[in-house]
């Protein structure tokens, strides 16, 4: 008999976390993804800020899982899903045959029917678009050290980070320290200080995931740190000069998008039912209607919880998800049932800055220094390999005492400005 044949699309939490688990099961695994490497996403505003470099918070799949010898790992994009003839195709024109199939390919940026805001206000799901606005937010300061007009000298002096989720609140405050802190004495024409760091929020409160009380404890240190937060103030337009802000446009030549979300394309593929925001909506056991031998998990899945609210598109629910993934494949191996997903809500955390943090962990909520070193020591922990804990230990401990961005070096070709 044939050894059956698994397909796992994206080596994310989800993907990784169900490749691995299916470590001794009687299956050849095909992990695809169009990356080579795992990326550890709540830690990629740090290389966008440039305090981490990209191998600190990403390692190559196949060195992950070198030692795992029933999956093999393929760079390559998908193009297309076959669930009623178990297939796939890949960019390169392969086809992949499968009896078990998992897509776990992640989300995108949503930019709510605006899609054209996108070359103006970059969003960060990935190491590109982390590298690249590192060097957009560098670049910055650079054109306005060499600005002769006080009005661009400004502009090029104006952040704004649209969003005040997690992502955006990190950014922000960040910024912010790179601003009056890292770069002090460094220019000649410009004080960095003088920046303008402003968060918008079109809700009435960041982070509001988070509860009341920690949700306005995070609007109080990121104005500490210096940072405008804006609230219940949609944005209207973004240009490359600026953006809308009610009825003033207001001239920034840096705006970030960490607004909203979109579920992978790959969804769509299947011609399964999907959400408002292209998830699919899987069965309880994760799978899809009408096709119980493909699953779907991480941010790419729409499941209601007990409550009614949606599972959150985040890493530990994902890791969640692509465990039970696994688990329901051997059960569908050897005849078993197959489990219901049932989230565990270990918290939210989330940092501001510099000895600045929240944390929600249910009963228990803390915020400043404890809720700080509670919220790095978690992040270090969960970093995959080593060697990646070391260095990201080793670099916050020296930002922490010198203030200073271990990644500073711009690069790629000069931008007209």
């Amino acid at each position: 008999m044939a050894t059956p044949r698994v397909v796992i699309v994206g080596g994310g939490f989800a993907g990784l976390w169900a490749t691995r688990a299916l470590r001794t099961a009687p299956v050849r695994i095909t992990l695809v993804d169009r990356g080579n490497h795992h990326l550890f996403q709540p830690l990629l505003y740090q290389v966008a800020t440039a305090g981490l470099s990209a191998p600190d918070i990403a390692a190559p799949l196949r060195h992950i899982l070198r030692k795992q010898r029933n999956v093999e790992v393929r760079m390559a994009t998908v193009t297309g899903i076959d669930a009623d003839a178990r297939r796939i195709t890949l960019d390169e024109g392969d086809a992949l045959a499968f009896d078990y199939l998992l897509l776990a390919s992640g989300a995108t940026h949503a930019y709510f029917g605006n899609d054209h805001w996108a070359a103006h206000a970059p969003g960060l799901k990935t190491l590109d678009d982390a590298l690249d606005l590192r060097r957009k937010l560098l670049l910055a300061f650079e054109r306005a050290e060499a600005a002769t007009d006080p009005a661009e000298r400004d502009a090029w002096l104006s952040f704004a980070i649209v969003g005040g989720g997690p992502t955006g609140v990190e950014l922000a405050g960040t910024l912010a320290e790179i601003a009056r802190h890292a770069l002090r004495d460094e220019f000649r024409n410009i004080d960095p200080s003088k920046a303008r760091v402003r968060l918008i929020e079109a809700g009435p409160r960041v982070l509001s995931a988070f509860p009341h009380d920690l949700s306005a404890t995070a609007k109080r240190q990121l104005e500490r740190l210096g940072v405008e937060v804006v609230l219940d103030a949609p944005v209207k337009d973004i240009g490359a000069n600026g953006y809308v802000l009610g009825d003033r446009f207001v001239a920034a030549k840096t705006v970030v998008w960490a607004a909203g979300v979109a579920a992978s394309p790959l969804g769509a593929l299947l011609g399964a039912p999907l959400d408002r925001a292209g998830r699919v909506l899987v069965q309880p056991d994760l799978s899809v209607p009408g096709h119980p031998d493909v699953f779907v998990a991480g941010d790419l899945a729409s499941l209601a919880q007990a409550d009614g609210k949606p599972v959150p598109g985040v890493a530990p629910a994902a890791k969640q998800m692509g465990r039970l993934v696994a688990h329901n494949i051997r059960m569908r191996l050897f005849g078993g049932t197959t489990q219901a997903f049932a989230y565990k809500d270990y918290g939210n955390l989330a940092t501001i800055g510099r000895m600045a943090a929240v944390v929600d962990l249910g009963k228990l909520r803390f915020s400043g220094l404890l809720a700080w070193w509670f919220w790095l020591t978690a992040h270090v922990f969960f970093l995959i390999g080593f060697r990646n804990r070391l260095v990201v230990l080793l670099n916050w401990w020296w930002a922490y005492w010198s203030y200073q961005r271990a990644a500073r070096i711009i690069l790629g070709r000069d931008e007209p400005a």
